[in-house]
């Protein structure tokens, strides 16, 4: 079997949802500058009447058997490395050698160990999964090992949502009824919000804290936006609602204040999400500068990475919980550990709307678990009554 294509569709499509579907945006690092903080959260563009213009680019990788990998959503620029950095490296190639592809697309992206270009080595990466899972007639999680358990907890994650104390209570006790044992919900106010800030933050988790009662967990997450001395006075002001975990609470590279944070604080702190491959969690596990590894896998290196990512967390003890952004990949990866080294997914409420909406079968929590798929692959196919338009993106010159 050899790859003979690698096809980037761009989808196009329309969300009907009858209210201003984003409510509100998390912090965020460029919040620093007044100019940046008073920006809403006005994420996706909206055509009217609850409708939202929708685009996605997916991968498909071709094989001379017929069979295709399929792989994302991904963004433009993710499309055009893979179309013209990766795409030579990969035709002609078997695509069950996964582990030497992998190898030939790091050291070929020597300037892009992390950011973009590793994400798209991500994109392809899973592809190439789904493709061998589909050619061998096996789900995914079987050729990783698994299953330890074909379902697991996953954790309401309320980006986008309302964080007006009352909204939000009432948002949580939802969750909590449709049976979530945890929810993650994040913070718009940060050092340049004073006092005001401080205390609006306490209010959001008191009153989660309220809704849901002692037996839900809370995660709250500052998405690299604060900084050493207002992250170490927020753990330990936020300490007395039994918080689970706060996540991000200064930039990925700051790995030293990750330290003193971490040292300092009651909670649990978190991170991970924008780091990348093994190497870069390495340094992480070594500091022990988190409790919990929150790697994606369509972003820190794919599939084949987030599996070495695991075995150097569980030598050091460190649970990793995925960022959200791939429902299939997470679930299979997850499929494939103990439940002590991935004890719970993250289901990320509305952008999972957004990032599966082209799929045929979207994967969703049922009672506040994920069951995962047993088809061959990653469980991935196009859902084509939602497409209104499709183009296929070349980036090459030839």
């Amino acid at each position: 079997m050899k790859i003979v294509d690698l096809k980037l569709r761009e989808l196009r499509g329309v969300l009907e949802h009858p209210e201003p579907f984003w409510e509100e945006r998390l912090i965020m690092p460029l919040d620093v500058y007044p100019e940046f903080r008073r920006r809403g959260a006005n994420f996706m563009p909206g055509v009217g009447d609850g409708r939202y213009d929708l685009r996605a680019v997916f991968l498909e990788i071709h094989t001379d058997d017929g069979v295709v990998g399929l792989s994302g959503p991904c963004s433009r620029i993710e499309a055009f490395i893979i179309d013209t950095a990766l795409r030579p490296l990969l035709i002609g190639r078997d695509p069950l050698a996964i582990e030497l592809l992998w190898d030939l697309m790091y050291r070929a992206t020597i300037h892009g160990r992390k950011g973009e270009p590793m994400m798209a080595i991500s994109v392809v990466d899973c592809g190439l999964w789904d493709l061998k899972g589909k050619a061998l007639g096996q789900p995914v999680y079987r050729l990783l090992g698994g299953p330890t358990r074909t379902s697991f907890p996953a954790y309401a994650s309320a980006l986008g949502f309302s964080i007006e104390p009352e909204a939000a209570a009432r948002r949580a006790a939802q969750f909590a009824a449709q049976g979530y044992t945890a929810t993650k919900w994040f913070f718009r106010d940060g050092p340049a919000d004073g006092p005001d800030g401080v205390r609006r933050n306490l209010a959001l988790a008191a009153a989660l804290r309220e809704a849901v009662g002692d037996d839900v967990d809370i995660m709250l997450d500052a998405w690299s936006s604060w900084d050493v001395p207002y992250a170490i006075r927020l753990a330990n002001e936020l300490a007395e609602f039994g918080i689970r975990w706060l996540e991000e609470p200064v930039l990925a590279d700051k790995l030293d204040s990750y330290v003193e944070i971490q040292r300092s604080s009651p909670i649990a702190i978190a991170g991970g999400e924008h780091e990348y491959t093994r190497w870069g969690f390495r340094a992480i596990v070594e500091k022990r500068a988190m409790d919990v590894l929150q790697p994606d896998i369509y972003w820190c290196g794919g599939i084949s990475e987030t599996v070495k990512i695991c075995a150097l967390a569980s030598t050091f003890d460190r649970p990793v919980i995925p960022h959200g952004h791939s429902s299939h990949a997470t679930a299979h990866l997850i499929a494939s550990q103990p439940p002590t080294t991935c004890p719970i997914q993250e289901y990320l409420v509305k952008w999972n709307i957004v990032h599966q909406f082209f799929l045929a079968d979207p994967l969703h929590p049922v009672a506040g678990a994920i069951t995962v798929p047993d088809t061959p692959g990653l469980g991935l196919a196009i859902d084509h009554s939602k497409v209104t338009g499709m183009r296929e993106l070349n980036f090459r010159e030839d």
